[in-house]
């Protein structure tokens, strides 16, 4: 009998729990949730739930909760939730040293017990936060990533389904740079059913589209009033784990280390990438207009001064 995958969700929160329960409906391997002795209770309570509910779906995989980072030994994919959500009035950046704190050792016990894993990030700030986990594991560039490019392309893709009024199953569209305000949605390339978006909404529109989708992750902190988004990061951080256990070689935005990739050098960026079971497998680049290329240095260098403050 082959051996199950093993998926390791460190930080058991809202959006731990929407992960733990999509790998179990899609049986992609035995799952840990991991989050801190306090929380330890909490998250047990929530594995015992989850294997309760499998006989109603026929999910055949193991739940378990723990603090002991012993437990995620030799986990082939590790799914990082950990750190402080934004509350109302808190940019991303005012997370920076909060969550700073909580990757240094985060990252430290990763390497000691999953060191061949695929580490996929959601804490914010999250280029900041994929890089600092970069360099504190010391794991390859291939294994480490950040969820972002594919929450916002998401996010960009569901808002053109409903301004449109098509299905969102026929939309495409890509997100890149960093996961705040200055992401740049690249309007040219987005279709519906192939047709091109310039076709069917107009400018004023699609420039509505580009704010919503740059400001719904603040937009929902403040209706939330205490938390953050959690169904839709998780659906987003599942396509990237699910392409790299399926080796898929599906491509999807993500934040990957750039190295010379459209200008940018030593920092992770949402970028286009090719991931299957190697991890970030290549960065697929393509020509970008000088309004485009100007709009994405902009986010690398916002990204940039976030990454000035890390001190490793």
């Amino acid at each position: 009998m082959t051996a199950r995958n093993k998926i390791a969700l460190i930080g058991g929160g809202q959006i731990g729990g929407m992960l733990a329960l999509i790998a179990a409906q899609k049986q992609l391997g035995d799952v840990v949730i991991l989050d801190i002795p306090q929380a330890e209770g909490m998250v047990k309570a929530k594995a015992i739930d989850l294997m309760a509910l499998r006989p109603h779906g026929g999910y055949d995989v193991d739940i378990t909760g723990t603090s002991d980072y012993r437990d995620i030994e030799g986990a082939s994919l590790v799914l990082i939730t950990a750190g402080v959500p934004r509350k109302p009035g808190m940019t991303r950046d005012d997370l920076l040293k909060i969550n700073l704190k909580i990757m240094k050792d985060v990252a430290g016990k990763v390497k000691e017990h999953a060191p061949d894993a695929f580490v996929i990030l959601t804490t914010n700030p999250l280029d900041a936060m994929v890089y600092a986990f970069y360099k504190y594991s010391g794991l390859p560039k291939q294994q480490v990533a950040g969820m972002a490019g594919s929450l916002d392309s998401g996010r960009f893709r569901s808002f053109i389904a409903m301004k449109t009024g098509c299905s969102v199953e026929d939309v495409s569209g890509v997100v890149m740079g960093g996961h705040g305000p200055s992401m740049v949605p690249i309007t040219r390339t987005a279709s519906v059913g192939g047709v091109p978006l310039s076709a069917l909404l107009g400018e004023e529109e699609i420039h509505e589209v580009v704010e919503h989708t740059r400001n719904a992750g603040t937009e929902i902190v403040n209706l939330l009033g205490n938390g953050s988004a959690f169904y839709s990061p998780a659906s987003s951080v599942m396509d990237m784990a699910e392409a790299f256990l399926l080796d898929k070689k599906r491509v999807i935005p993500s934040a990957a280390l750039c190295e010379g990739e459209y200008g940018v050098d030593g920092y992770f960026l949402g970028v286009p990438c090719v991931i299957g079971r190697g991890g970030i497998e290549r960065i697929l680049e393509f020509e970008l207009t000088d309004e485009e290329r100007e709009e994405l240095h902009k986010t690398a260098d916002a990204v940039k001064q976030l990454v000035e403050e890390i001190e490793i």
